[in-house]
C-alpha cells in the first residue's frame, strides 16, 4: 500500500513539473512575440506595433494563470495524499474537487505583476510615442 502512496505522489509531481515547465515556455513565447513587435517598430516606425504586441501579452496572461491554476490544484492534491485526514483512493486525481478563482490567480502577485506591467509599459510606451513624439 505504501509503494502505491509513493507512486501515486510521483505521478501528481510530473503532472506540477509539466503544469511548471508549460509556464515557463509560455512566459519564453511572450517575451518572443513582444519582443518581436517592438523590433518592427523599430524598423517601421509604426507604432500600431506597439499596441498590437499587447494583444498576445494579454491571451499568454491567461494561458499561464490557467496552468498555475492547474499546477496549485496538483500541488493541493498532493499536500492531501500526504496527509492522514483525508481519504484518496490509489491513483485518483480529483483536482476538480478543490475550489479555486481563475481571477484570483491571473491577479496572484505571481503572474498577475509580471503581465501587468508589460501591459502598462506597452500601453504608456505606445501612447507617449503616437502623441507625444
Amino acid at each position: 500500500m505504501e509503494q502505491d502512496k509513493i507512486q501515486h505522489l510521483e505521478f501528481i509531481q510530473n503532472n506540477i513539473n509539466r503544469m511548471n515547465s508549460n509556464s515557463f515556455q509560455i512566459k519564453e513565447w511572450m517575451i518572443t512575440i513582444v519582443s518581436a513587435l517592438l523590433a518592427l517598430y523599430v524598423s517601421s516606425g509604426n507604432e500600431n506595433y506597439i499596441f498590437l504586441a499587447i494583444l498576445p501579452t494579454v491571451l499568454f496572461w491567461f494561458l499561464d494563470a490557467y496552468y498555475l491554476l492547474q499546477e496549485r490544484k496538483f500541488r493541493c492534491l498532493y499536500n492531501d495524499i500526504l496527509s492522514e485526514d483525508t481519504e484518496i483512493p490509489p491513483f485518483a486525481i480529483p483536482i476538480n474537487s478543490y475550489d479555486s478563482s481563475i481571477l484570483k490567480t491571473l491577479f496572484s502577485k505571481t503572474i498577475g505583476s509580471l503581465y501587468g506591467i508589460i501591459v502598462l509599459l506597452l500601453i504608456l510606451g505606445g501612447v507617449v510615442l503616437k502623441y507625444f513624439a
